[in-house]
């Protein structure tokens, strides 16, 4: 994605995956919608669906494998944003593991998702509207060493 385009990306309440009670609970990735995404987009590359793993806590996304021949390419989505991300391979939390969208990606946009792009993930935060995070959110941003939007979106703050 181009730099102009990045520079807009504001993260919203719960990208980071913490909430504090007093907000109320955060939002939720519909993980039926976005395994009938999965599935349409497995159907689209001539593949299928393999490895599907639903996030649990601390983790901040989900993720599955869609097998297209012999490769597998690695699905991870928000679990609170419909953000949708490629990986070279399966972590518990990513910072510049990102891979470009495979050309069936769109059908997640067709469904409602936004896919994000390697260069988009790997945008330092310095390039990323981070007004939404509280002080709370900084701390762990810094303890863990967190420096991309991607790193902050697809994490397993444990």
């Amino acid at each position: 994605m181009a730099d102009d385009e990045n520079a807009g990306f504001a993260l919203p309440r719960g990208a980071t995956g913490f909430f504090r009670p007093q907000d109320g609970p955060l939002p939720e990735t519909d993980p039926r919608r976005l395994r009938a995404a999965l599935h349409a987009a497995a159907r689209a590359a001539g593949g299928r669906v393999s490895e599907w793993e639903e996030r649990e806590y601390p983790c901040t996304f989900h993720s599955a494998t869609v097998v297209v021949g012999t490769a597998g390419h690695i699905v991870l989505a928000h679990a609170h944003h419909p953000w949708i991300a490629f990986a070279r391979e399966r972590r518990d939390w990513y910072t510049e593991q990102f891979l470009a969208p495979p050309p069936w990606s769109d059908v997640f946009t067709h469904a409602g998702f936004t896919v994000l792009g390697s260069e988009q993930l790997t945008m330092p935060l310095s390039g990323v509207d981070t007004s939404a995070l509280t002080r709370d959110e900084w701390r762990h941003v810094r303890l863990y060493g967190i420096t991309t939007l991607g790193g902050l979106l697809f994490n397993a703050w444990d």
